[in-house]
């Protein structure tokens, strides 16, 4: 077995190809994983950081050490909303860089260290590269998430059912979310703001597993399970 994950590890197996649990359910047909397009620079940044209506904390000032974990918790449901909003809140104006974010879900993980390339590989699509993090800096924009809804989907019975014994932790979960992905900023001196519709599939294992909910992997961005 992997070690376990140590958080504060910087995420050398970004550039890992993904292993385990959820590519073998590529192996099979039964839903694909494969990596979306690198995000790209926007033309407009978005209008500066009035916090979105969300139940999680607010982002960290750039006076902050560290990102806030994801709260533990055996309620997957629970553990899927705050995982998603780890995953698309970030604030490019305060100290942090994507790895840091992205660190965040990878301590989430497996903790066996199973799925931790995969995992890495999966958010690193979710994230601004490095060169776009810089222009973002310049316009001191802040992304965030609004939830319309957090639902298991049919076509995940579906998987449960084509898995072969063993293929699965058991208490695997997938949870789809869908909702609003809002950018604000400043370009020039005048505030933007733009937002847009976002849906993806994160796979979870909760009890009985792991006492708390972990991260398997993740959909590609707008190509959830329904």
């Amino acid at each position: 077995m992997a070690a376990t994950v140590r958080p504060g590890r910087r995420l050398i197996v970004l550039l890992a190809v993904g292993v385990g649990v959820m590519a073998a359910l590529v192996g099979v047909g039964l839903y694909g994983l494969t990596l979306a397009p690198t995000p790209s620079t926007p033309t407009t940044a978005a209008e500066p950081t009035t916090p979105a209506e969300s139940t999680v904390d607010p982002e960290p000032s750039a006076s902050s050490a560290t990102l806030p974990p994801i709260r533990s918790t055996s309620d997957a449901e629970s553990f899927a909303r705050d995982a998603a909003y780890a995953l698309i809140n970030w604030d490019a104006a305060t100290d942090f860089d994507p790895a840091d974010y992205a660190q965040v879900i990878v301590d989430a993980g497996d903790p066996s260290g199973t799925e931790t390339a995969g995992l890495a590989s999966d958010v690193r699509t979710y994230l601004p590269t490095a060169e776009a993090w810089l222009t973002l800096r310049t316009y001191g924009t802040r992304q965030w998430l609004t939830i319309d809804e957090a639902f298991v989907p049919a076509s995940w019975s579906d998987a449960v059912g084509q898995a072969a014994p063993g293929q699965l932790l058991p208490g695997t979960i997938a949870y789809t979310i869908t909702g609003k992905r809002h950018r604000a900023g400043i370009v020039g001196t005048q505030a933007q703001e733009t937002s847009r519709p976002i849906a993806f599939t994160l796979f979870i294992a909760c009890e009985p597993s792991f006492d708390e909910c972990r991260m398997l992997r993740l959909s590609e961005v707008d190509n959830p399970l329904r």
